[in-house]
């Protein structure tokens, strides 16, 4: 489609801002090919001329209609790009307290930097035997999901975690692990001695930065092991990437 169709009057799009980052503005008229700037209203009255390129280098983000916003998966959207990523993530989380939403096969959390009541054993059975999309996303989703495939296929899984520091990666795994020892029958046990090894690691290779006081200067993969009727058997840990210049002493 033509960027004049897609660019007319009362279009809503996203515009950089250097405090909000992503700001809401709406086209006051429409855009023509070769025009040097689109007119905007920003959502307090304020007008503003957004410059153009020659070939139409610089047109805005494109907003999603409000009904598509707080979806429980973000390809769900119309537009899928930064800031209405940002801005479904914001929605869901000020609005109705939720930090897990599906993107695709990916599950994207947000750190809420307290306690929620979402990993109670109740919560937790409440997701085994399930399909990920009969359910509000959740760490407990993609790990059942993950747990099926092994049982159904007899293969290999895995659950990658990634994110930037202070996100929750350590969390987000200690709770797939506990699902994975509790619908595998070893709750307390493999669970117990695995968590148990953390603080050894994070006295080895973790740091205090500016955004994390307790900062993992290392990778970890933690392989389960499951035997006959999915029972998890054991469990071993294996560290990668170690930042070896931030362990400087004890």
């Amino acid at each position: 489609m033509a960027a004049a169709q897609l660019y007319s009057k009362f279009t809503r799009v996203w515009i950089p801002d250097p405090e909000e980052v992503w700001k809401s503005a709406e086209i006051t008229q429409d855009y023509k090919d070769g025009d040097r700037s689109l007119h905007l209203q920003l959502e307090d009255g304020t007008l503003y001329d957004l410059p153009i390129g020659p070939d139409g280098d610089g047109l805005p983000f494109l907003r999603n209609p409000d009904i598509l916003v707080g979806q429980n998966d973000l390809t769900a959207l119309s537009h899928l790009h930064e800031p209405a990523v940002l801005h479904s993530l914001r929605v869901r989380f000020v609005e109705s307290n939720l930090i897990y939403t599906y993107c695709g096969i990916v599950l994207v959390a947000l750190n809420p930097y307290e306690e929620l009541p979402l990993y109670g054993d109740d919560v937790l059975w409440a997701y085994s035997g399930h399909h990920r999309g009969d359910m509000d996303p959740h760490i407990y989703g993609v790990a059942e999901e993950a747990y099926r495939n092994m049982a159904r296929a007899n293969e290999n899984q895995s659950v990658v975690v990634s994110g930037e520091s202070g996100a929750g990666k350590t969390v987000s795994a200690k709770y797939a692990l506990r699902f994975f020892a509790t619908v595998g029958g070893s709750r307390g046990a493999v669970e117990s001695r695995v968590m148990a090894a953390n603080p050894i690691l994070e006295a080895l290779g973790n740091a205090k930065t500016t955004r994390n006081a307790n900062s993992s200067r290392f990778g970890k993969y933690v392989e389960l092991r499951f035997g006959g009727g999915q029972r998890l058997l054991g469990a071993h840990v294996r560290t990668y990437l170690l930042e070896r210049s931030r362990v400087v002493c004890q």
